[in-house]
């Protein structure tokens, strides 16, 4: 078995258990390379240097790999992807602080998790992405996102008026700050802090929500993810800005961008013992008032 092991800055009090993980795979004879950017960051911050291993620092190094673990928390995961791509290599997402929603497997359950794992306790869940086409140059490189896309002003502080089109028919002009297109994935990120709905990961849907939009009637929308989503931006600011996940580029007024589901999902492992509606609970301290 060969496992690639992505991570960036973590917690300090995560240091011992990432060893620990390590030793573990060291155990399991597990041939294990490691993001080389991260290996040397466990080099320079703790002196750790894991023996018997490999480093890749791209994509295309990815070779023969089973298994993508990602260390961190869900920004992590989201940085990863760009790596992982459409390789199919399932993924984990080890959280080395607070929960997440797809860095899942909490510190206190590392070992449990990887106990599971090697006696293959786990299915894969796939989860859907965002395609984006433009005619600007942008995100040339890997024009995807699991979580969501975003349009926002950049250089004003104007409203901006963002007109969508669905499956080739007008849905509205949005004047507000900016707009958000979500996979049901990313419907507890950013979406939701906008008043987005909440989607099971595996829903065929997209979620279309407006930034602070001026019209108080103006609600996010659920359509079907096999519908193409056209936008056009206009403003007083001669600057926009696009966001996927966490990657941003700069464009100009009058360029169509274009939005679909990808060709291909991202698998992410899930333990039989693991549920997004726990895991929904718990980030969202639902049931802490018991008057609930």
């Amino acid at each position: 078995m060969r496992i690639a092991v992505f991570g960036r800055n973590i917690n300090p009090g995560f240091y011992e258990s990432l060893i620990h993980l390590f030793g573990i795979l060291d155990f399991n004879k597990v041939d294990v390379t490691v993001y080389q950017p991260f290996l040397e960051y466990l080099r320079r911050e703790i002196s750790y240097y894991p023996s018997g291993i490999s480093t890749f620092s791209n994509h295309k190094e990815l070779v023969d790999v089973d298994f993508f673990f990602s260390i961190g928390g869900d920004g992590a995961f989201l940085e990863a992807i760009s790596l992982v791509r459409d390789s199919g290599i399932p993924m984990v997402g080890i959280n080395s602080g607070r929960l997440g929603f797809l860095a899942d497997v909490a510190q206190q359950d590392l070992e449990s998790s990887l106990e599971s794992f090697f006696e293959s306790k786990y299915y894969l869940q796939p989860r859907s992405l965002i395609k984006l086409e433009n005619d600007a140059g942008l995100f040339p490189d890997f024009p995807y996102a699991l979580n969501e896309f975003t349009v926002h002003k950049q250089d004003t502080s104007q409203m901006i008026t963002v007109h969508v089109e669905v499956g080739g028919d007008f849905l509205n002009s949005y004047w507000a700050d900016g707009l958000i297109v979500s996979t049901p994935t990313g419907s507890t990120a950013y979406s939701l802090a906008v008043g987005g709905p909440i989607i099971t990961p595996t829903a065929a849907n997209f979620i279309i929500a407006p930034i602070a939009p001026h019209n108080l009637a103006i609600r996010p929308v659920v359509i079907s993810d096999n519908e193409e989503i056209k936008l056009r931006i206009e403003g007083r600011g001669e600057r926009y800005l696009a966001s996927l996940d966490s990657r941003s580029d700069a464009f100009g007024a009058n360029i169509e961008l274009r939005l679909s589901k990808a060709g291909f999902p991202i698998n992410v492992l899930q333990f039989d013992n693991q549920s997004f509606y726990s895991t929904l609970r718990n980030k969202l301290m639902w049931g802490i008032d018991k008057r609930n």
